[in-house]
């Protein structure tokens, strides 16, 4: 690994030395590193306690976790001039330490981040002290504790990691790519997400331009947990997008997560799924788990055009009736028979569907429970209109959610607030925001879909010049262009 910096100068504009200002010089200088940190943040991250009420207690504020100090073994608040490290979390003997922005003494700014490390660790230490008092310095017993060491290492590799397994082209504009991440896989539940990003020590360069990708929240489709593996779905719309598909089998990842609030599955309720595009890879786990928990569901899968359509079978066997719809292209045929299909968006398919036009109904819209629905911030909008429009005589009162895909940056829950989400209360018109990564199933009705589309257009200028110029490149380099055009043209990737 390798830091840039810029050289500067220092220029005095006049005679008095305050004035002094530093200019650049144009000469770069490269630094070899082993390690990079970074540090970020201004404001102390307790949503575990929001998530998990009770696990932490608070300061009086509630703005930082209370500090307690260790003491003749044990846990004791810190007084008013006291320093403590460690949170109230005090369970089976284990402990949990804070520092950094989290910390009321050392928030702030980065040296006072760096020096609550220097200072907090030795007091960690002193928890272990009669355990270190006790350890044995021979060759014999270091080697034992290094071998022991090692073994830890390799099981937080193993589970920890992510590496690439394949990556399949499902169709002309989305790429499925399968990932081994055991932990991350181990704890999913419908509805969550990841941040998916590639190394750049992996990237391909095209004259010195590394096709790294930003990170992308993506929503795991399917798991299996048994062999650690993650199915995540993507649509090829921007630059980090497309280089989706350049990904290798072998290839490390950056898969953060899960994230996000888990979808509340109900039990022994009617639950109509409205999935939209690449919506419905969202949507597979979810109908599972609705299925097995004894809810009735009907799916509408709505596609822009029939050869957009991927994976079948996920979609069918959750479901007790699936209705195909897709605005352009051939039209689709149904493979079982209680399944229905229909020419058209997919607000005309419910349409035509609850007027029984189209084929016979498992059950009624009037005896809809629940509505969760995931696509496009229009294909939403039009849902939460129709309901109080179309359907407003034909909806008993239900619980409608959607899955609200806001522009997204760490992805780490209240943090850099770039999914801030505005909310309108439909009753008392009252205005409120939510962070779309903390939980991305919001209520409909309270969702501002205006403001959601013009964040989602925010940076839309740079991204459609950053995907010209991502077409550009390889027409730089012939053997990469050609690499590009089989990886769009295969159904799996290979190591070609």
């Amino acid at each position: 690994m390798k830091l840039f910096f810029e050289r500067q100068l220092t220029f005095e504009s006049d005679s008095k030395a305050e004035n002094k200002r530093p200019v650049r010089k144009g000469e770069t200088i490269r630094l070899k590193a082993k390690t990079v940190m970074v540090a970020a943040g201004t404001s102390p991250n307790i949503i575990y306690e929001k998530e998990y009420p009770g696990t932490f207690q608070l300061d009086d504020r509630k703005y930082f976790f209370k500090p307690y100090r260790f003491a003749d073994n044990k846990l004791t608040a810190a007084g008013k001039n006291e320093t403590g490290f460690f949170t109230s979390y005090n369970v089976n003997g284990k402990y949990i330490s804070f520092y950094g922005d989290n910390h009321p003494k050392y928030a702030g700014n980065v040296v006072k981040a760096m020096a609550s490390a220097k200072d907090g660790y030795e007091k960690v230490t002193e928890i272990f002290k009669n355990e270190l008092s006790k350890l044995n310095f021979n060759e014999s017993a270091v080697k034992d504790r290094e071998k022991s060491f090692s073994s830890l290492v390799s099981v937080l590799d193993n589970g920890l990691i992510a590496i690439v397994e394949e990556v399949i082209r499902l169709t002309p504009t989305i790429v499925e790519v399968i990932i081994r991440a055991p932990f991350a896989v181990d704890k999913f539940h419908p509805g969550q997400f990841y941040r998916l990003q590639n190394y750049e020590t992996n990237a391909v360069y095209i004259d010195d331009n590394p096709l790294t990708m930003e990170g992308l929240a993506m929503t795991g489709s399917l798991t299996n947990i048994e062999k650690g593996l993650l199915s995540i779905i993507v649509l090829e719309l921007g630059v980090s997008s497309r280089l989706v598909a350049n990904l290798k089998k072998g290839e490390r990842l950056v898969v953060m997560g899960p994230t996000g609030a888990p979808t509340h599955i109900p039990s022994g309720e009617n639950v109509l799924l409205v999935g939209g595009g690449l919506g419905n890879a969202v949507l597979f786990s979810i109908a599972d788990a609705l299925k097995r928990n004894n809810n009735k569901v009907i799916y509408f899968a709505g596609y822009k055009d029939s050869s957009d359509i991927y994976k079948m079978d996920e979609v069918e066997s959750a479901a007790d009736q699936v209705i195909w719809s897709n605005d352009t292209g051939k039209k689709i045929i149904p493979r079982r028979e209680q399944d229905l299909t229909f020419t058209g968006n997919i607000i005309q398919a419910m349409e035509a569907f609850n007027r029984g036009v189209i084929g016979k109904k498992v059950f009624d819209f009037k005896e809809v429970d629940r509505i969760i629905t995931i696509g496009s911030d229009r294909m939403m909008n039009a849902v939460k209109l129709a309901r109080h429009t179309i359907f407003k005589n034909q909806l008993k009162e239900h619980i409608a959610i959607g899955s609200i895909n806001s522009p997204m940056q760490c992805m780490m829950k209240e943090i850099c607030a770039q999914c801030l989400q505005r909310h309108v209360d439909p009753v008392t018109k009252e205005e409120s925001f939510v962070f779309s990564c903390f939980n991305q199933d919001q209520l409909l009705d309270n969702v501002d879909f205006n403001n959601l589309n013009q964040r989602l257009r925010t940076n839309s200028v740079l991204e459609k010049l950053s995907n010209f110029y991502l077409s550009y490149l390889p027409s730089k380099n012939e053997p990469y262009r050609t690499k590009l055009y089989f990886l769009k043209n295969q159904k799996t990737r290979g190591d070609t």
